[in-house]
């Protein structure tokens, strides 16, 4: 008899070991000649020592499904125990297995040349209109290099700037009041990663979610960087954030220049840079479109419509300033 101690570190544990332990239990089942217990990360198994030694190449098997898919189902199981091969779900255009499964990917072109212009490109810029995924897909893009071990750690990170409220009338202690900022990060994150193997990332600061004035000073190495809503950065915000990146890492900058919530008189740290920065080798761009929202279908229109009124006041502005009273934009007819 030898006692073996497994480690699957690489998956969340409730996924693997199902629910109310419904995969353990399927595994004992097929397993009867083998005594085993299973508590956090470490599966303990008792028996004749070919047939631990095949018990734990299994396990193994299991567990890079598992982390892979973010889900086991108990056909995978039952096929990989008794020798078949699981299939392998399509991964030609997935960027990652979000939780129970789901896959997250390009859904329009522009989304697919993202993926591809991060590949190629240490600095990435994702500009264009709510709704188009780019926050979304960034962290997919950082979620899945972190998983095939290309980054050691995740940093996300959005300027704290206030649209419309006050930050100082918020309840609570700074980290309440910042935290709504950080919120759409967080959310997403959940859908990419299940919740026990997210926190133990937090908890380990292999995933970090700060304002970008918590960047300062820092040297980030062997990551995967996000900054997301730079168009509310200041010119010295984003010169900053851009000189944190360091050895092994990429870093993913997402903005839309129509929704500045900045005074007027500050100049957005996003399009100085995309103007500063034109040209420079290593660094690639993918402009969104109206075509490329995703989210419900009423975005697009109401994002057209914001747009077709900022156009008319333009022409309004303009006949005004020669004199022309004769024009009134959409919205202002008597």
């Amino acid at each position: 008899m030898i006692e073996r101690h497994i480690i699957i570190d690489n998956v969340d544990p409730v996924t693997f070991y199902g629910v109310n332990n419904s995969n353990i239990q399927l595994i004992r089942n097929l397993f009867p000649k083998l005594r085993m217990a299973a508590r956090g990360s470490v599966i303990t198994v008792i028996g004749d020592d070919s047939m631990t030694a095949e018990f734990e190449q299994k396990i193994h098997s299991l567990a890079d499904y598992c982390a892979t898919y973010n889900t086991l189902p108990e056909d995978v199981i039952i096929d990989t125990i008794k020798g078949t091969p699981p299939k392998q779900l399509k991964m030609d255009d997935v960027i990652v297995y979000g939780v129970n499964g789901k896959p997250i990917s390009g859904r329009t072109p522009n989304q697919q040349l993202l993926v591809q212009t991060f590949a190629n490109n240490d600095l990435t810029f994702a500009l264009g209109p709510a709704g188009t995924g780019k926050t979304y897909l960034a962290v997919a893009l950082a979620v899945r290099s972190l998983k095939n071990r290309e980054a050691r750690k995740i940093i996300l990170s959005r300027p704290a700037v206030e649209a419309g409220e006050k930050l100082g009338f918020l309840p609570g202690d700074m980290k309440d009041k910042i935290d709504p900022y950080l919120q759409p990060l967080y959310d997403a994150l959940e859908d990419m990663i299940p919740q026990a193997k997210l926190k133990e990332y937090m908890e380990n600061n292999v995933i970090q979610i700060a304002p970008l004035a918590f960047m300062r000073g820092r040297t980030l190495n062997d990551a995967i960087i996000v900054l997301d809503e730079a168009q509310n950065t200041t010119t010295h915000q984003i010169k900053m954030f851009l000189t944190r990146l360091g050895m092994g890492s990429k870093m993913i900058v997402t903005g839309d220049t129509t929704q500045i919530d900045l005074p007027r008189s500050v100049t957005s740290g996003l399009i100085h840079a995309l103007r500063v920065l034109d040209g420079v080798k290593g660094i690639g761009k993918v402009e969104f479109e109206k075509k490329d929202i995703v989210r419900h279908q009423l975005v697009q229109r109401i994002v057209e419509a914001y747009e077709r009124f900022q156009e008319e006041n333009k022409l309004y502005n303009a006949d005004r300033r020669e004199g022309r009273d004769d024009y009134r934009p959409a919205g202002d007819q008597q």
